[in-house]
């Protein structure tokens, strides 16, 4: 089964910890990122998530992230995978939400 909990890096150095996965597969946490096109400092930021617990090792799951520094959020989906030397590889997709001042600036405020 797919096990969340702990830290995980990505390819551009940002990093995610999951601290608690409940028995219905919820989970929080933290998330680091190494990015940012934010005029302020980056500071860690909470997520919160849910994965389904299947038994062959492979979850989907998916968390959003509220970022501390900027009028953003981000919502993550992914998958588990079981790597050739057994380690768990996250693959992920991921959406920026950026806060815009109009509906007619909507266009532009989903990455």
């Amino acid at each position: 089964q797919c096990n969340l909990i702990g830290w995980w890096e990505n390819e551009l150095g940002s990093k995610m910890h999951v601290s608690t996965v409940d028995s219905q597969g919820n989970f929080s946490g933290e998330y680091h990122t190494a990015v940012s096109s934010a005029q302020k400092p980056i500071k860690p930021s909470p997520l919160i998530g849910s994965q389904h617990l299947d038994e062959d090792g492979q979850c989907t799951f998916g968390f959003t992230v509220n970022w501390k520094f900027s009028d953003s959020t981000a919502v993550f989906v992914g998958q588990c995978f079981a790597g050739d030397s057994e380690d768990e590889v996250l693959q992920t997709s991921w959406l920026l939400r950026e806060k815009v001042d109009s509906l007619p600036s909507d266009w532009k405020a989903t990455r």
